[in-house]
């Protein structure tokens, strides 16, 4: 399939809802951009540990991760974190992933963004069934 990294834009969640509420500056969200591989392979999106620190997303939980190599081991999950690709957004948890590491967007997101991968072009297109809102399965 051949790699695909896309920028994304990152929100914190939290922030983004205090400031709706007037309870903080808008100018105090905390949002980050980003390229992250497009990763089929992985469920939940993966990102840095300074990343997540700078975006002050709050650890929730552990969980057991299964790395492509068969290893396995606890990680934080973290969130709640907006992720824009276009005119789309989504909001997820995260595992927390070693400083510095590469960020992945896994299964999740693409499917509640109703996203392809189009590796000639290197993006993420929407399905040709769902150009302006994203198609999502109730069955």
């Amino acid at each position: 399939m051949g790699e695909v990294a896309v920028e994304v834009e990152l929100e914190n969640a939290l922030d983004r809802q205090l400031a709706v509420e007037g309870k903080l500056p808008v100018a105090q969200v905390r949002l980050q951009k980003c390229r992250v591989l497009v990763d089929t392979g992985a469920v939940l999106m993966l990102l840095p540990q300074d990343l997540v620190e700078a975006l002050g997303l709050r650890l929730k939980r552990k969980a057991i991760v299964a790395y492509a190599d068969e290893r396995k081991e606890e990680r934080s999950v973290a969130g709640v974190v907006t992720v824009r690709v276009g005119d789309r957004e989504f909001d997820t948890d995260c595992i927390v992933g070693p400083p510095r590491c590469e960020p992945l967007l896994g299964q999740i997101v693409l499917e509640a963004l109703d996203l392809l991968v189009d590796c000639p072009r290197q993006q993420l297109v929407p399905r040709p069934e769902s150009p302006y809102l994203p198609t999502l399965k109730l069955k």
